[in-house]
């Protein structure tokens, strides 16, 4: 069985090195090796080669379409951030190219530069053949419906070219206000893949809805992770609070404009009461596997698939067909 994953990720140090520590700090990250046990896999990030091609073949996961683990370039001001998502991307390419059957790509954005974070996404997506753009989480305290970001937006439109909403460090007001205080690294934890990044992700997705964003650029695609960051089970309390509302300035539903332009992927959540959720409200033509390497065990996501009860068409669909045909994937011999 062909199996694609696409939320998988790598790390550079030495290009994550040009960015200083005292920024890292202030935005939230852990220092280096000060991750939970559960989150330190800097040597699996780092390793894009005969390693991470071994867990792959042992778990019967075909393809990766790799994206940057933070810290990236949204750290960096508008003058520098260009340059390391330049550099990021040309790293990227070299694994592709190294193992074109086995790695894909999308592009790392340097957010504090809207302008040429369009401009990188059409060079990305045009010169080195990448899929898409992986976008880790706000930038200075900004979603995407921020009118900065609308020469972004239109140029993925235009483009094509999906963009991938992953979680990121909760600004530090947010983490002050509603996860500090608690004991070790539950704080750390809560913020972030315990819950905070999956409730950042959902309102990520709802404030483009609301703000007309995804109105204005219709053929916009985005991925969400995570089995859809909760979505799945409130759509229908959504369109129940909003639509009085939204229907003076929106001629969609909020649950209609997210199964138009959403598609959701599996990464990192492996039990079928979720998926299940998941298929019900956004069908089997909108979700695709995902593991979340190195966060997550590829074994455990092909368990995973092992499990559940899906028609071979539907499960096709899952595991490779969805994502061949929305990221234009190129299928190989592997």
């Amino acid at each position: 069985m062909r199996v694609v994953a696409l939320e998988e990720h790598f790390a550079a140090p030495d290009l994550a090195g040009r960015i200083d520590s005292a920024a890292v700090a202030a935005r939230g990250w852990p220092a280096p090796g000060g991750q939970p046990s559960s989150m330190g896999h800097e040597e699996e990030l780092a390793e894009v080669g005969a390693r991470r091609l071994a867990a792959m073949d042992a778990a019967g996961v075909t393809q990766q379409v790799l994206s940057v683990s933070g810290p990236g370039a949204d750290l960096l001001d508008p003058q520098a951030g260009p340059a390391l998502a330049s550099d990021y991307n040309n790293r990227l390419k070299g694994f592709v190219d190294g193992h074109p059957d086995r790695f894909a790509g999308f592009a790392h954005l340097p957010m504090t530069n809207p302008e040429a974070a369009a401009d990188e996404l059409e060079r990305a997506t045009g010169d080195l053949g990448f899929c898409g753009a992986l976008i880790n989480g706000l930038t200075d305290g900004r979603f995407l419906d921020d009118l900065i970001y609308a020469p972004l937006l239109a140029r993925a439109a235009d483009l094509d070219a999906p963009l991938y909403l992953h979680p990121g460090i909760p600004p530090e007001a947010v983490r002050k206000a509603y996860y500090d205080g608690l004991p070790g690294a539950a704080s750390f934890l809560l913020s972030s893949p315990g819950w905070g990044w999956h409730a950042e992700t959902a309102v990520h997705i709802l404030r483009l809805v609301l703000s007309g964003a995804l109105d204005r650029h219709r053929n916009l695609k985005l991925i969400i992770g995570h089995m859809g960051e909760g979505l799945p089970a409130m759509l229908a309390r959504c369109d129940n609070v909003f639509t009085h509302e939204t229907s003076r300035y929106l001629d969609r539903t909020v649950s209609q404009t997210i199964l138009d332009q959403v598609w959701i992927t599996t990464s990192g959540i492996f039990t079928e009461p979720p998926f299940l959720a998941a298929l019900l409200t956004f069908g089997i033509d909108r979700i695709m596997f995902s593991v979340d390497y190195p966060y997550a065990s590829n074994a455990q996501g092909r368990a995973f698939l092992e499990r559940i009860s899906l028609s071979p068409a539907d499960m096709a669909k899952l595991t490779h067909g969805n994502a061949e045909v929305l990221l234009k994937l190129k299928r190989g011999t592997a």
